[in-house]
Parts: C-alpha cells; structure tokens; sequence
C-alpha cells in the first residue's frame, strides 16, 4: 500500500510539473518582426519601442526591419526577407499598397499572421489593422486650421503619394474645407521622402502675394513640419499657419517655440505594443482558416481596426507633451 501511495504521489507532481510546462506559453524561439519605412524617424523608434516593450513582458524574440528613408521598394525586399524566415507574425507599415499588397498576402497563404500598423492596405489578406483613424485626424486638423484662417485663404500640403493613411487625412482636411469655398488647396506636394523639397517648396510659395499668397502649410506625415517650419521662420513670415504631423522632440519643441502652430499627435508606441500581443494571441490561438475574409464574419474573433487615438497638440497643451516625451526617454 505505501508503495502504491508513493507512486500516485510520484504520479500526480509528475502532472502537475507537465501542466506547469505546458503552461509556459512563450518561447524566445517565438519570432515576430516590425516591418516599416523610414526608420530613422523618432515616429518609427516609439513604435519598435513599444513592440519591444511587449516582446520583454511575453519573453519573445523581436526583429524590427526597413530602410531609414522613405523608400517602398526596400521595404519590401525586407518584408520578403521576413516571410522567407517563417516567423510567429509580422507587423507591417504599408508604405505603399500597390507595392507591399502581394507580399502581405503571400505571408498570409504561408500561414504567417500578418497585422497592418500606422498605414493599411484594406484590400490584402491582413487580419486586421492598428493604427490611427486618419480620416478623423484629418477632419481635426482641417477644422483647426479652417478656424484660424477664418474661413478664407491657401493652403499648401505636404505629403507621400502612394502610402493609404495619408491619403485618407488629405480626404479628411477637404471634408473639413468642404463648405469652406474661399478656403483653397494650392497644391499637394509630393516630397517623395526627401525633406528638402519641403522646404525647397515653401521657399518659392512664400515669395507669392496677392491672391496667392499662401496662409497655411500643412505636413501630413512627420518627416517635413519642422523643415517647413525652418523655411518659413528664415522668411520672417510670423503670418503664416503651419500644421505639423506627430510628436517629435523637434517639432513639440517649435511648437513650444511658436515656429509650428500646431501638430496632430498619433501614438505609435502603442501601435507597436498592442501589434506584438495582437500577433502572440493569433499565433498561439490561430484561426482555422487565416485567409479567411474576418470584417464580413460577424462571429469574428478579430477587429476589423483598432483605433489607438489621435490628439490636437499647441500652445496650449505642449508642455503636457513634451513632460510624457521626457518621461518616456528615461
């Protein structure tokens, strides 16, 4: 009987060390990668930041890939790359849709999980998106700046043509302009990744008066504020509205200056922080079917988009800001 009793005891911490094992979720074998362009940009270091915040807390491995610049075409030959290793999931930013689309979906029919972040391509095979709802980003920068103009001037826009959320804030501010008739878009410049057309750009419509003299400039993507900025403080123009994109050091800084007027503040460390959980639930929970269309199943364990939440930042409240900035670099 004592022997028997032993080896029930022996038997039963044998099950309880095996459930304890299985119970030990994560694996830095577990491989997740952050693909996006432009990685230079403080934009882009938040949001590795945050991915790898959430890699720490699950004990597994991150690999945040993608050219400094502006560059599609790169971002895509290190997407390939990614897809080739086989990891547990991908995080991407779609910096051009028509170019990174095929590459998502190849990820997708090799049954990697495959998340969207800061910018979608809604028609690729992606479980869902992360990132900021740009076209109310845009509505709120266009209603700000229709009110400072009062409702009447020119307005120039710098931008990246190809990538979708930058597309959607542009809809955004003409929705906010639409029953503003004497409030004119002048022109959409496409600085292709290259800050010094920004502020090659605003040199030469600041020398225009008149009817078309330009009352606002507007960036649309974090790279040209503060060139734009620059351009118009060496001109003295102190009667010029300029509207920058996200939170970086130098632009708060201009605002807090009063060289920018104001920013629309995104949270990208978030983007990456809730990208890397989004991608661990998947793989460790995955759906029979990954290619499965999900935003027309209403059983749907997935979002069709998280919204990680947009703020008007100026005068007024930069100092808030600029306090979480320094906070989050130590």
């Amino acid at each position: 009987m004592k022997a028997m009793r032993s080896i029930g005891i022996g038997a039963l911490l044998l099950a309880v060390v095996g459930t304890l094992g299985c119970g030990a979720r994560h694996s830095k074998k577990e491989v997740f990668y952050l693909i996006a362009s432009n990685q230079a940009l403080p934009y882009w270091q938040a949001a590795a930041a945050g991915f790898n915040h959430a890699a720490t807390e699950y004990q597994v491995t991150t690999k945040v890939e993608g050219p400094q610049n502006y560059d599609p075409q790169a971002e895509l030959g290190e997407l390939q790359k990614a897809v080739a290793a086989k990891p547990a999931g991908i995080l991407v930013q779609v910096s051009d849709a028509a170019v990174l689309q095929p590459e998502i979906d190849a990820a997708i029919d090799a049954g990697i999980p495959v998340l969207t972040i800061d910018s979608d391509a809604a028609a690729s095979h992606r479980l869902y998106f992360i990132g900021t709802n740009n076209l109310e980003a845009g509505r709120l920068g266009g209603q700000r700046v229709a009110e400072k103009l009062g409702g009447k001037g020119n307005v120039v826009f710098f931008t990246f043509t190809g990538q979708p959320s930058l597309d959607e804030r542009l809809k955004g501010f003409k929705d906010a302009f639409a029953n503003k008739p004497e409030i004119k878009i002048v022109d959409v410049v496409d600085i292709k990744g290259d800050d010094r057309e920004a502020f090659d750009k605003t040199q030469q419509y600041l020398v225009q008066t008149g009817p078309k003299k330009i009352d606002a400039f507007v960036s649309l993507e974090s790279s040209s504020g503060k060139i734009v900025s620059d351009a118009v403080k060496r001109a003295n123009a102190t009667d010029r509205y300029v509207m920058a994109w996200d939170a970086s050091q130098d632009t708060l800084d201009a605002i807090k200056k009063g060289f920018i007027n104001a920013t629309i503040v995104q949270k990208p460390w978030t983007m990456g922080y809730v990208g890397l959980k989004g991608l661990d639930e998947i793989f460790h929970n995955p759906p029979k079917q990954l290619k499965k269309d999900f935003s027309k199943d209403s059983f749907s364990p997935y979002p069709v988009f998280v919204d990680t939440g947009s703020t008007l930042v100026d005068a007024t409240n930069v100092d808030d800001y600029l306090a979480a900035v320094a906070e989050g670099a130590k």
